[in-house]
């Protein structure tokens, strides 16, 4: 149980000291880094970590499969609860932030005045600063998930998560639900998601979350993905699902899914979210969609994947390709909406298969890269197997 004594009206000290664990290279252990003391300046708060999901960006960056600037403490997908506030700090909706309130939190960090903030695209802002991903720095070493505590600057989308929700649900909130949420939202600009027929490409995290809001929207819902297990869980939520390495004579093959879904009206995909990150997968996203329809991109963050595309194609199916990265406010505001809701009837919360102490965070992320989980648990306040 940690407690926080305010020694000025910035300045905090926590006991016992938040630790953040801290990575350096491939290969190397992390190492828990002991902050005993927080300055808080206006408008941010100081948050104790209640449980982080391993997103895939953390693996990646483990396997040194994405360039970071090093040390850095990891994770940026969490649900915590506010333990010391600096003036003026407030949740996404304006209203005051409280001493107690479960909180989750953007990815993001944005100043709110520069031509991209007032655009709307907050999360290409022009000083942006990401959770998880920032060298570690004097004044702002509790820059993470991984870690007992994060100290959340203004220009922080911050929402309060209702106290039933279990952590495995609300921690994800924070990347995959609300990136979900904005892929939709980029949909929904041009189709009517309600009757449409959604394709996604790829059963993972975003992708079956995509599904569960589509299919929450009134969408029939096309899941293609290799793995089983994932394919069983979409049909769980109420979606199809389609195995994208099926014999041609296999039921499970794409187009035959596509047959049985359009029904006697021939209906075509209106919508295919692309979210596996695989060059397979954005070009099955972009070769489905019919008349008017629109590929949402959202799963390739890393360079290396080209696509042909044939413009005459495009121009004369109507088609619109986007693509969308992070979020805004208003689509975690959303996220969490939508957990509170939808928790109880979806099995939501086996998306995140184990749970693991802040101590063995190597060994949680090892578990993750092995890609048999959706998603790993880090939870700091549980102790370590001996």
């Amino acid at each position: 149980m940690h407690t926080v004594d305010r020694l000025t009206e910035h300045d905090v000290i926590v006991k016992p000291s938040p630790v953040a664990m801290v990575w350096n290279e491939p290969g190397r252990a992390q190492e828990a880094l002991a902050v005993p003391g927080v300055h808080l300046g206006d408008g941010e708060a100081l948050v104790e970590v209640e449980l982080t999901t391993i997103c895939g960006s953390d693996v990646h960056t483990v396997l040194g499969h994405r360039p970071v600037r090093s040390p850095l403490v990891l994770g940026h997908e969490q649900v915590g609860r506010v333990v010391a506030l600096g003036a003026g700090a407030v949740r996404s909706d304006g209203s005051p932030l409280e001493l107690g309130d479960r909180v989750v939190w953007s990815v993001t960090v944005s100043c709110g005045t520069c031509d991209r903030c007032r655009r709307g695209l907050t999360q290409k802002c022009r000083t942006l600063a990401k959770y998880g991903h920032e060298r570690v720095h004097r004044g702002w070493e509790l820059s993470g998930g991984f870690a007992t505590h994060v100290q959340l600057r203004a220009g922080t989308a911050i929402v309060r998560v209702a106290e039933d929700v279990p952590a495995v649900v609300a921690a994800p909130a924070s990347c995959a639900t609300a990136t979900a949420v904005a892929a939709l939202a980029a949909a929904s600009d041009r189709v009517d998601l309600d009757g449409a027929i959604v394709l996604i490409t790829g059963g993972g995290m975003i992708g079956l979350t995509c599904a569960a809001l589509a299919l929450d929207a009134g969408a029939t819902v096309i899941v293609s993905e290799p793995d089983a297990a994932r394919r069983a869980f979409a049909r769980r939520l109420g979606a199809l699902s389609a195995d994208p390495r099926a014999r041609a004579d296999g039921d499970e093959r794409l187009e035959a899914v596509l047959a049985a879904a359009s029904g006697p009206d021939s209906r075509e995909v209106l919508v295919a979210i692309e979210a596996s990150g695989v060059a397979a997968g954005v070009r099955t996203a972009v070769a489905k969609v019919g008349i008017g329809g629109v590929v949402v991109l959202v799963g390739t963050v890393t360079s290396g994947t080209e696509l042909c595309i044939d413009p005459e194609s495009l121009v004369r199916r109507l088609a619109t390709i986007t693509g969308v990265h992070n979020y805004d406010a208003v689509h975690l505001e959303r996220a969490v909406a939508f957990l509170e809701r939808a928790w109880r009837t979806l099995p939501l919360d086996e998306l995140v298969s184990s749970t693991h102490a802040l101590a063995r965070l190597d060994h949680a992320l090892e578990e993750a890269a092995s890609g048999r989980h959706i998603r790993v648990g880090v939870a700091p306040g549980r102790r370590a197997a001996p």
